[in-house]
């Protein structure tokens, strides 16, 4: 879109995402330095939106724990969250227990 100068352009909780392949529904999309997530699925080549705001069950892998406010990491290698290494995500909406296989994590707040 073009932009006339300086001024509100949209709400910014979901982003237009042109997707380089396909993209499945509650799959996490790294942009640069900022995780979000897809809303739908997004066919390769298509443009769809991604959220970064909310909070989202992301995969994690199990046997670590967290305290609700923690930060936490999404690593594209592993495909999991964790509170290490990869792109900052944002910050536990709950605790998290050694059994469980998702975290849920209010995105990109807090840095």
């Amino acid at each position: 879109m073009a932009s006339t100068g300086p001024g509100y352009f949209q709400n910014g909780d979901l982003l237009d995402y042109v997707a380089p392949a396909d993209v499945g529904a509650g799959q996490v999309v790294v942009l640069g330095s900022m995780v979000s997530v897809a809303v739908r699925p997004i066919s390769s080549g298509k443009i769809g939106g991604v959220a970064v705001e909310g909070v989202f069950a992301l995969p994690c892998a199990t046997g670590a724990t967290g305290a609700q406010g923690s930060v936490v990491y999404y690593s594209t290698a592993s495909g999991v969250a964790n509170d290490t290494t990869g792109t900052y995500a944002g910050k536990l909406a709950y605790d998290r227990a050694a059994a469980d296989s998702t975290v849920k994590v209010l995105l990109n707040v807090g840095r």
